[in-house]
């Protein structure tokens, strides 16, 4: 399945924010409880549950309660289409510099020989 523009910009959105960033680091270990996430900032539950409900919308993470005890873990498959994106979007150019890198050697060439 491909990511469309619309889940593009949530995933990117998601994704500008050092805090939400950070949380995705954290659980790149493995899932934790919402207690845990928060700890290393100095934010309040709600500022914490606000970052963690824009990673859910963008498809990024997904929590679940088990008692009174929320549980996040990481939802890869929507990074790994962004991750695609981007890969796809970093070829192209790439491609497109190497030919105009190409063109511009061969200029210089044409002008050292003159």
């Amino acid at each position: 399945m491909v990511i469309d523009s619309k889940e593009l910009d949530l995933v990117f959105g998601a994704l500008s924010d050092a805090t939400r960033r950070g949380i995705l680091a954290q659980l790149a270990d493995g899932e934790s409880n919402v207690s845990d996430l928060a700890a290393p900032y100095q934010m309040s539950q709600p500022a914490i549950s606000k970052h963690l409900r824009v990673l859910e919308g963008a498809g990024l993470i997904e929590r679940a309660k088990t008692g009174r005890e929320t549980r996040v873990r990481v939802k890869p498959d929507t990074a790994r289409q962004a991750a695609g994106w981007i890969t796809h979007y970093a070829r192209f150019w790439q491609q497109h510099f190497d030919a105009v890198d190409q063109i511009l050697q061969q200029q210089r060439k044409l002008q050292n020989e003159d």
